[in-house]
């Protein structure tokens, strides 16, 4: 984290997010920047859930209990602090960098963060988006249209959900027998092992 001082990344232009897509060769996920008074693009690939929060932002859907991102964002509001602006400043070894600048008492801070996650916060926050010159219009790009990505976490219904079975809602009532059936129909195989 660094206080007062923003990271020198040369020339910045602002983005916006055009789209979000898929990857044909990978069938990953694609965030799509394009500068906002040209058309050079940067395309970012990132994870699915990053995927999902960001096109859920852009498609205005909202829950009732806040998921992460807008956890986020209201615990910075919380605190007294606003998000200015993010930055993506860099790429090495394939893996881009950037920073988002808060605002406290008059303060400027920079914090590191991954541009997946920034550009979700920058949504919610309706903070503006700048990215390094240098970075714009360097990857070709072989990316599906917007629409053929499905950005539904595999445990909504419509996703591709452990079992066959949508897990129980969250924020619905969930009965004590439908929470004991949900769970008896789960295969510990499904999860996979956690690694730190």
């Amino acid at each position: 984290m660094s206080h007062g001082k923003e990271t020198d990344s040369g020339d910045l232009v602002q983005v916006e997010v055009a789209s979000l897509g898929l990857d044909k060769s990978s069938n990953t996920p694609v965030v799509i920047l394009r500068e906002v008074e040209g058309e050079r693009l940067l395309p970012i690939w990132i994870g699915p859930a990053e995927a999902s929060a960001i096109a859920m932002e852009l498609a205005g859907i909202k829950f009732s209990r806040p998921l992460t991102h807008d956890l986020v964002s209201t615990i910075v509001g919380s605190l007294g602090s606003e998000l200015v602006r993010v930055l993506i400043t860099r790429v090495e070894d394939n893996t881009y960098f950037a920073s988002l600048v808060f605002r406290r008492n008059g303060e400027m801070i920079a914090i590191d963060s991954r541009p997946s996650d920034s550009v979700a916060l920058a949504l919610r926050a309706a903070a503006p988006i700048f990215a390094s010159d240098r970075l714009l219009g360097r990857t070709p790009l072989e990316i599906d249209q917007p629409q053929d990505y499905d950005p539904t976490p595999p445990w909504m219904p419509g996703g591709d959900e452990v079992s066959g079975e949508s897990p129980p809602e969250e924020d619905g009532p969930v009965g004590g027998e439908k929470l004991r059936d949900y769970l008896k129909s789960l295969d510990p195989e499904d999860f996979g092992k956690f690694i730190p």
